[in-house]
């Protein structure tokens, strides 16, 4: 589908990203919403997958939730959750399902083995984080405070301001296309030198 960026993506804040794997990949604590188109996606190469984990997580059965919830930011409009285990060694006690020990997704592994495209079977709502959507659904941002001072935060605070349209990029490319990336990034720099906040 078409996406939208918010504004306060025009803005240049003083935070960069966390540098992984120092995160440790914190933001799998809770596993998260899947598409059902996704989940098929994912179960479609559920052999190639179960190769990059653990025997006793290689059933297909046991990486999803069984409730459907509507999703209205999704393709299908129906979202799935999946599995989310205790683990004691991950930051908050808990993580995804197809969260490695040395913090890698198993899903971006096995897409980048399956097709040389890490983001092939990661769910939309991973490639977002830790932007999000706004009540419009346009893509943005939640406050910077929040952001920088949480622990294990995907960004930390920067010593200078950095655009957020550039500290973004790879995950604005892939939902905007790149002509769109490049004219918005182009407009910016024409109305506003250096992406100063607003």
């Amino acid at each position: 589908m078409p996406w939208q960026i918010d504004p306060r993506l025009f803005r240049s804040e003083p935070m960069r990203r966390c540098g992984f794997p120092k995160c440790k990949a914190a933001c799998c604590l809770y596993g998260v919403w899947v598409d059902v188109a996704e989940r098929e996606r994912i179960l479609s190469h559920a052999g190639q997958v179960a190769a990059f984990l653990p025997p006793e997580f290689s059933d297909p059965e046991s990486w999803f939730d069984v409730t459907l919830e509507s999703d209205s930011n999704t393709p299908t409009g129906e979202v799935i959750h999946t599995t989310v285990l205790g683990d004691g060694s991950h930051y908050g006690g808990s993580s995804c399902i197809f969260l490695r020990q040395d913090s890698k997704c198993v899903l971006q592994v096995a897409g980048e083995a399956i097709s040389g495209d890490p983001w092939s079977l990661k769910p939309f709502y991973c490639i977002l984080h830790p932007l999000d959507l706004d009540d419009d659904g346009r893509i943005t941002l939640d406050e910077t405070t929040l952001l920088v001072e949480e622990t294990a935060s995907c960004l930390v605070s920067s010593a200078k301001r950095i655009p957020l349209l550039e500290t973004f990029e790879p995950e604005l490319r892939y939902f905007l296309g790149n002509e769109e990336y490049d004219r918005i990034k182009a407009s910016l720099k024409k109305e506003k030198p250096g992406f100063s906040p607003a």
